[in-house]
């Protein structure tokens, strides 16, 4: 049994990745892209319906508006991965898997890598919406990459709406990483948006967070990279994935571990 990783140590833990492990964050970026678009595959073929939509979350220039558990080192140092920029890679994949997906991505990162990923995509004729209420009651499924880990405190517009509409809306959500408007150690808000936010599925990417505790959903893994370094370091325990999966379905006990 594997313990769910802190908020500090999943960032600790994209650290040494990229420092020790020689990994770019592009590579962690598309990786985890890959990881949520195969567990939209597993959760909702597209014989189930095509229309995705991927809500995506603010990318660098966002993040000083939220309160990201970041050092300013790290943020000088180089764009920070969030799932925002997973969920543009995820796109791109599921473009290439036979969906439709679209994008409503409305605090969008300018540096150059979350450009290229926009590029990417405008290529393959993926459409960036504008109207979310129209958009939420077409598509045939929902990608959370709002937040994810690092994500604390309090929700700000538009993003406190955001989730409310996805919240009331009547179709299946794979969060990535964590439910958007959840503590990462405390789980759901006692109130306002997201108090009520249960997706249908969560992805926990590299390991669980603490709050899978309160999760009550399908939960899949994806991290299929992690040298036995890292696992013994942080406490993981390396899945058995099958074939040539990127991501397993698991479940979690009340404490948190796999």
């Amino acid at each position: 049994m594997s313990q769910a990783i802190s908020a500090k140590d999943a960032a600790s833990l994209d650290k040494d990745l990229m420092e020790a492990g020689g990994w770019s964050l592009e590579q962690l970026m598309e990786l985890a892209g890959l990881s949520v678009s195969q567990a939209v595959w597993k959760l909702h073929p597209p014989s189930a319906g095509k229309n995705i939509l991927l809500v995506c979350g603010p990318g660098n220039n966002g993040e000083k508006q939220l309160q990201f558990r970041r050092s300013e080192q790290q943020q000088q140092q180089q764009p920070n991965k969030s799932p925002g920029g997973d969920g543009l890679v995820a796109a791109r994949h599921l473009a290439h898997f036979g969906y439709t997906p679209s994008v409503y991505y409305p605090k969008q990162g300018k540096n150059e890598l979350y450009q290229r990923l926009k590029t990417q995509l405008q290529n393959l004729s993926v459409p960036f919406v504008d109207d979310f209420q129209l958009a939420l009651k077409t598509t045939d499924f929902l990608v959370d990459a709002i937040f994810g880990f690092s994500f604390g405190g309090a929700l700000r517009d538009p993003f406190g709406e955001i989730v409310s509409q996805i919240e009331a809306a009547n179709v299946q959500v794979l969060s990535v990483d964590a439910p958007s408007s959840w503590d990462i150690q405390n789980g759901p808000p006692k109130e306002g948006p997201g108090a009520k936010f249960m997706p249908h599925a969560l992805i926990s990417l590299s390991a669980p967070k603490p709050c899978v505790a309160f999760y009550r959903g399908r939960h899949f893994i994806g991290g299929r990279f992690l040298t036995k370094d890292i696992t013994d370091k942080y406490g993981l325990d390396l899945p058995k994935y099958q074939g040539v999966d990127q991501v397993l379905e698991i479940g979690v006990d009340a404490e948190g571990r796999l």
